[in-house]
Order: structure tokens, then C-alpha cells, then sequence
């Protein structure tokens, strides 16, 4: 006899896309702050604004992502777990916004 321990679910694709697109909205946003506000160097390049306009939004969509896994593996378990993947996902969304934006930056603003 054979038992299936496995605890895996599926993945609910709308869910992963919403978190991913409002992850990429905010890291958007969030770098849009950044490049909009102020006088470029005239040294750069005419097109600096192109890389942290995707590199940045890209990360934004991986931190969604992360925080759609840890949603759906510790934010329905009881007590202090709950706690701890929200804490947990807040972080990760925010060390994978700032490595998206270090990276889009590197080179113009970020030297």
C-alpha cells in the first residue's frame, strides 16, 4: 500500500500573473521616481532610461512571484507562521526590488 504524502497544489496561474503584474506595477513606479525626477549627466548615453525601465519592473515580477510561492505554502497555516510569510515575502519583494534597481542603474546613477 502506497500513500501519497505529497503536499504540492497546484498552481493557480490568475493568482501568479496578478501578484507578478502588481509586483512589476510597483517596482515601476518605484523606478520611475528615480529617472523622471532631475537632470540626467549629460555623459550618458542618450537611451540610459531604456535598462532600468525593464531590469527593474523584471525584478518587481520575480518578487510577485515569490511572494505568490510563499502565500501559497505558509500564509494559511496557523499562529505565528502567518506572521512570518508575510514578514518573509515583504522582505524578499523588497531585496529583490532594490537588486532589480541597483542592476537597471548601474553605470548612470547607481556609479
Amino acid at each position: 500500500m502506497t500513500s501519497n504524502l505529497s503536499t504540492t497544489q497546484p498552481i493557480n496561474k490568475g493568482l501568479l500573473i496578478k501578484r507578478m503584474l502588481l509586483g512589476a506595477a510597483i517596482a515601476l513606479a518605484v523606478i520611475s521616481l528615480f529617472i523622471f525626477a532631475g537632470e540626467p549627466n549629460p555623459a550618458w548615453p542618450a537611451y540610459w532610461r531604456v535598462r532600468p525601465l525593464i531590469i527593474t519592473p523584471l525584478a518587481g515580477a520575480a518578487g510577485g512571484a515569490c511572494y505568490y510561492v510563499i502565500d501559497q505554502h505558509l500564509l494559511n497555516q496557523p499562529g505565528w507562521k502567518k506572521g512570518l510569510a508575510i514578514v518573509l515575502s515583504i522582505l524578499v519583494y523588497v531585496i529583490g526590488l532594490w537588486m532589480g534597481i541597483v542592476l537597471g542603474l548601474d553605470g548612470t546613477m547607481w556609479d
